[in-house]
């Protein structure tokens, strides 16, 4: 039997995943179940993971993931401004892959971590653990430059993209500029205009009007390896 935080907790994290294929932030969680602190947070995880109800995927930022639903679902009631669906999940979903299994993405050759060059040139597979994505359909890209580095992106990484053509003003994503060149860099919306942001103070931000990006994809995670 789950407390009425635990229970509420389980359906919001659910809630984002559906929606977003994220898991909501620490910051996020607190909100919604009107919390003092963060701690209160982690207390609730920790609790709903002895019990069964979710798992921390390893290696992953504001990775969770729901392995089974509460069984005494009720109506759907508001969490801090959010309305949160406790039905139970909907019947036929996928099931997660186990956090072991392999899955090989399409893997298309280089993106530009500085100023934009060409990607997508070529066609290869990049095997990555299943417990690194989440929902949704996702490719690779291996990093070229240095200008995501205080982001924790380095030259070399392979970046795992979740496709998608929308993205939430600060996200970092695959942008496709001109129709002709990619690059990875943060989102900023100003008016008609967009704007590309690096993670390096040496690099400055790139201005397009809004017709000149689409989003190809956004950051799901990376991958890194040591020589």
């Amino acid at each position: 039997m789950l407390t009425a935080k635990q229970h509420e907790l389980i359906r919001f994290i659910q809630q984002r995943l559906e929606e977003t294929g994220i898991s909501p932030s620490f910051e996020e969680m607190k909100e919604a179940l009107d919390l003092k602190s963060k701690s209160g947070v982690h207390r609730l995880i920790s609790a709903l993971e002895e019990r069964g109800f979710l798992r921390r995927l390893p290696n992953r930022a504001r990775a969770l993931e729901v392995i089974r639903q509460p069984e005494d679902a009720t109506p759907a009631r508001a969490l801090g401004g959010n309305v949160v669906s406790l039905a139970p999940a909907a019947a036929g979903r996928a099931a997660p892959e186990a956090a072991n299994d392999v899955i090989q993405l399409p893997l298309h050759g280089r993106i530009a971590a500085g100023a934009p060059i060409e990607a997508f040139e070529g066609h290869s597979t990049l095997p990555v653990p299943a417990a690194l994505l989440g929902p949704g359909e996702h490719y690779a890209l291996e990093v070229s430059g240095d200008s995501m580095v205080e982001a924790g992106i380095f030259d070399g990484d392979f970046a795992l993209v979740r496709r998608t053509n929308t993205a939430r003003d600060g996200e970092i994503v695959v942008a496709l500029v001109r129709g002709e060149e990619a690059t990875l860099k943060y989102l900023r919306k100003e008016g008609g205009k967009v704007r590309l942001d690096p993670a390096n103070a040496a690099y400055d931000p790139q201005f397009y009007h809004a017709d000149e990006v689409e989003v190809q994809g956004k950051l799901a995670g990376l991958l890194r390896r040591y020589h």
